[in-house]
């Protein structure tokens, strides 16, 4: 009888410990989406940047781009996602004024914008996957009650208008035969 105890109190140490794995490396996972999610946002103010600087867009667009990048750069934890996301509607006002007459003078630049505004999506979407994950498993009585979690803090969501501007379809070529 003593030898079921002992044996059933020693699986429910490694279910245990399992769980505080398991947690160790959803907690772990968030830390990595972070750092690409922060990757991925720098990228895309680099490539404002170099629209600004492009002269593909007008001077007082340029001027709105450039401190809407540096007050993103400048934002702290807390600010960051209203920072990011007014660099996304400048972005997108800027782009869209400028219409497609700006897209011929540069296009590797405007492709540029592009894929990093699409790398902000797919970073945020990696981020509050991970952040979703990490709070399920963190809800879980058992590890309430044992204090899996250890003193790590409870993640939160990254929201932000990450929506990229609308750009001009390629013109159409003609056939030629």
């Amino acid at each position: 009888m003593v030898a079921w105890a002992v044996l059933a109190l020693a699986l429910f140490g490694f279910y245990l410990s399992w769980r505080a794995t398991r947690l160790h490396r959803l907690h772990h996972r968030v830390d990595v989406a972070r750092a690409g999610l922060e990757g991925a946002l720098a990228r895309r103010r680099s490539a404002v940047l170099a629209l600004a600087g492009a002269g593909c867009v007008p001077r007082a667009g340029a001027r709105a781009l450039e401190e809407a990048v540096a007050a993103a750069g400048e934002a702290g934890e807390r600010r960051l996602d209203l920072a990011e996301s007014r660099l996304s509607r400048v972005l997108r006002d800027v782009v869209e004024e400028a219409g497609s007459g700006g897209a011929a003078s540069a296009p590797p630049v405007r492709a540029e914008v592009e894929a990093a505004a699409k790398g902000v999506h797919i970073a945020r979407t990696f981020y509050n996957d991970a952040v979703s994950d990490t709070r399920r498993a963190r809800r879980s009585r058992i590890v309430r009650v044992f204090r899996l979690a250890g003193t790590a803090p409870l993640p939160d969501y990254f929201e932000i208008d990450d929506r990229p501007p609308r750009t001009a379809p390629p013109a159409a070529r003609p056939d030629t035969l």
